[in-house]
């Protein structure tokens, strides 16, 4: 089992100030101007914040049709990226597979859109 190096301890108040949130996926296109295959992604977090853009590298897993409907975390209060001609607004989460692409995190029980991580 390979150990994970040892990391700098944050405050909780520090950890608490990255709001993460429940969104539905409601669009995802191909997009074809990014170094690797990725897709541009729009998600609805509900009331608090509505529908932000990002891109996301998952297409090794994921189709555009298969995101749409699905329930995704993102880290909705990450300062706006230029990703090439594209405004990325949030950061969807996910974590690498053993051969490094990306899955996507997902809560296992029905929450509600825009739920917070807590």
């Amino acid at each position: 089992m390979k150990l994970e190096p040892k990391m700098a301890e944050i405050a909780p108040d520090q950890f608490f100030a990255v709001d993460v949130r429940v969104g539905v996926v409601v669009d995802a296109k191909p997009f074809p101007e990014a170094r690797k295959p990725a897709y541009q992604i729009w998600v609805d977090f509900g009331e608090a914040y509505g529908v932000k853009k990002t891109s996301a590298q998952v297409a090794v897993h994921y189709t555009p049709e298969g995101l749409i409907g699905r329930k995704v975390l993102g880290w909705v209060n990450a300062p706006a990226r230029q990703i090439g001609p594209f405004m990325s607004e949030f950061l969807i989460l996910g974590v690498h597979d053993v051969d490094g692409a990306v899955c996507l995190l997902q809560v296992d029980r029905d929450v509600p859109t825009g739920g917070r991580m807590s």
